[in-house]
């Protein structure tokens, strides 16, 4: 891939996920993600409604998160989320995996987790994150392999609220679990140009940041 502006801010989710965040700092990410073409504004599910209609006619997507951040809500109201999301115009769905079941390798239950979420999103992306800071080499290569199983069409390391974030190494090894045919998020302190390019070569093909403004501007035209 040849690392340009253009190519890279369209892998960023424009990323807008603090326990502060009002209306207007959520207008605020959408209008920035306009003007820097990012892939997607992530942002609350209470605020779906609100991005939607304010990007509108944009090419830029809404994306929310579902179970966030720790992903033990019953699966009933994983689905419940999602499908409220889709009612209110989201177009990608970011899920948090049931980190408890996988390590107990309950391997049935956290199949449906995700794939109910895949019923409920209709035609919205699904990515599922695994929250790798948390997981085994073992217990990621099984989650990955669950998410292919259920349906998913990325699997994301980490929510950026857990004790680390997404490493050159996660990314590589789930890139290689899921092949070409899903996507790989990596997200969790991705500040900068250098640490977006070492996702990219290790296999990511989207970003998770709220740094995209500040990555961008690193970069030199010519």
């Amino acid at each position: 891939m040849e690392f340009n502006r253009k190519n890279i801010t369209a892998i960023i989710d424009h990323t807008l996920l603090k326990a502060e965040a009002t209306e207007k700092d959520i207008l605020k990410c959408c209008e920035d993600a306009k003007k820097y073409g990012f892939a997607s504004v992530c942002i609350h599910p209470c605020y779906v409604k609100l991005a939607a209609e304010a990007l509108k006619g944009s090419p830029v997507k809404v994306a929310t998160v579902i179970g966030f951040p720790l992903g033990a809500n019953h699966f009933s109201v994983k689905a419940f989320e999602a499908a409220k999301a889709v009612e209110d115009g989201v177009n990608e769905l970011d899920m948090v995996i049931n980190i408890g079941a996988l390590k107990q390798r309950r391997a049935e239950y956290v199949e449906n987790d995700i794939r109910v979420v895949v019923e409920a999103a209709k035609s919205a992306i699904v990515k599922v994150i695994l929250e790798t800071c948390y997981l085994t080499k073992e217990e990621k290569i099984l989650a990955c392999e669950l998410c292919k199983k259920a349906g998913a069409h990325f699997v994301k390391t980490s929510t950026g609220f857990a004790s680390a974030g997404a490493t050159v190494e996660d990314v590589a090894l789930m890139r290689k679990i899921v092949g070409q045919d899903m996507g790989v998020k990596a997200a969790g302190g991705i500040r900068t140009l250098e640490s977006l390019i070492a996702m990219v070569k290790a296999g990511a093909n989207r970003i998770g940041t709220s740094s995209g403004i500040k990555i961008i501007e690193e970069i030199k035209e010519g």
